[in-house]
């Protein structure tokens, strides 16, 4: 039996069986990009819900795995040369995982590349530009009354849609063959919805990338991970 009493997060999320994967996550899209590669990737794994609070995320015990307190992490029992090993930072997780199991980087070579390409246009475009536009208009900031935050983060939201319509095209995946960068890109996607936004961005103008999110959260895989752990529980 592994063991993981190194880790001091164990001590507020116990393991219940300390020889599989440790997820600390809360379902958003970031959370869910790894309980959806842990799942596609048929990896045992303990999902503990650990909320957006304060109490959660900037508690002791969290920061001690992710000292910039925000979800998912993960414990690895079984890492590099068979010894435990944390990590934080969704992207991170996805390509320590895929490199794991040597599946989700494409077919050749050509293709990993391509996927980290794309995985790091989710990471420093759709998910920082999408979440402000988020803020700006779904929550805390629309009661700004300057309208140049909205405007902005509406433009750019739209020209990196267009982008991913473009990559879209004669493609059902954004590399070609389904991976990590799909598991990166489509929970984000998905947001314009929760911040009923569709209109404002034109959703509409956007078949490819709206066909995209339908195949991609039809997948199994992903109907199992995208509410583990439940925001519930």
């Amino acid at each position: 039996m592994a063991d993981l009493s190194s880790f001091p997060i164990t001590t507020r999320w116990p393991a219940k069986d300390p020889s599989v994967i440790q997820l600390y996550s809360f379902p958003t899209p970031n959370g869910q990009k790894a309980s959806i590669a842990l799942e596609e990737l048929s990896l045992p794994y303990e999902a503990h819900r650990v909320t957006l609070k304060d109490e959660d995320v900037k508690s002791d015990a969290f920061l001690s795995l992710n000292p910039n307190n925000k979800i998912p992490a993960i414990i690895d029992p079984d890492g590099p040369h068979g010894e435990p090993i944390g990590l934080f930072e969704s992207g991170a997780i996805l390509l320590y995982l895929a490199e794991k199991t040597n599946k989700l980087l494409g077919t050749t070579e050509a293709d990993r590349y391509h996927t980290m390409q794309w995985l790091m246009f989710q990471m420093g475009g759709v998910g920082p530009m999408f979440g402000q536009l988020g803020y700006f208009y779904a929550h805390g900031g629309k009661e700004i009354e300057d309208p140049r935050p909205r405007e902005r983060y509406i433009n750019e939201s739209r020209r990196l849609l267009n982008v991913v319509e473009g990559q879209l095209d004669g493609r059902d995946w954004i590399v070609g063959p389904y991976t990590i960068a799909d598991i990166a890109l489509a929970p984000w996607l998905n947001v314009f919805g929760f911040y009923e936004a569709k209109d404002a961005v034109g959703w509409d103008e956007f078949p490819n990338v709206e066909d995209y999110v339908e195949r991609f959260f039809n997948r199994p895989a992903v109907e199992r991970g995208r509410n583990t752990p439940p925001a519930e529980g």
